[in-house]
């Protein structure tokens, strides 16, 4: 069993990666919960059950291959605005024991909000691509997401503290990124208008 501040780094890194790949990060937790890498708490106990690493595992085949088939993708991004707070949710009740119901749900909250501002931010960075490049960049973007989102995984699990260090700098990166994409787009209308 993981120390506590192991858990929360642990915990920050998935929702992370989760951000990027909600299916494949819940697939990594279903496989470590079920081998008896982690430790889900009573009710999140079902995430290593057979079952759910079988379905997950095909939801994260679905999600890897959906995402580098143009239109598709678009699709599998709106949907992901639900699927991957709710991976991020789930993966801090996975992951993080406490004796604290209150505290448990705002970390859930917090998880969730960090998936939501990952994949926010991925998906203004793909709008960005889609136009810049009419598209055509948009499957060597997914393919770097999935990297990144294994990568990610792997690391959390070996090095959570690094994991989340560098989770932290690539969440920073992000914002900056969408937050700059946005402004200049809200310019160049302006700039447009009469």
């Amino acid at each position: 069993m993981m120390d506590p501040s192991a858990q929360f780094a642990l915990a920050y890194a998935l929702t992370t990666t989760a951000g990027l790949r909600g299916f494949l990060t819940l697939f990594a937790a279903s496989v470590a919960a079920h081998y008896g890498w982690i430790h889900p708490s009573g009710g999140f106990a079902w995430l290593g059950s057979d079952a759910t690493t079988v379905i997950l595992g095909v939801f994260a085949l679905l999600e890897l291959l959906a995402d580098k088939v143009p239109a598709v993708d678009h699709a599998l991004h709106l949907v992901s605005f639900a699927v991957r707070p709710l991976a991020g949710a789930i993966l801090v009740g996975g992951t993080i024991h406490t004796d604290n119901p209150g505290m448990l749900y705002t970390l859930m909250a917090l998880g969730a909000l960090n998936a939501l501002v990952v994949h926010s931010s991925s998906a203004a960075a793909r709008a960005a691509s889609t136009v810049g490049t009419l598209g055509t960049a948009n499957t060597p973007i997914s393919v770097g997401e999935d990297a990144t989102a294994v990568g990610g995984i792997i690391l959390a699990f070996l090095h959570p503290y690094l994991a989340a260090i560098l989770a932290g700098i690539a969440v920073f990166i992000l914002i900056v990124v969408a937050i700059t994409w946005l402004t200049l787009r809200k310019r160049r209308r302006s700039a447009a208008e009469p």
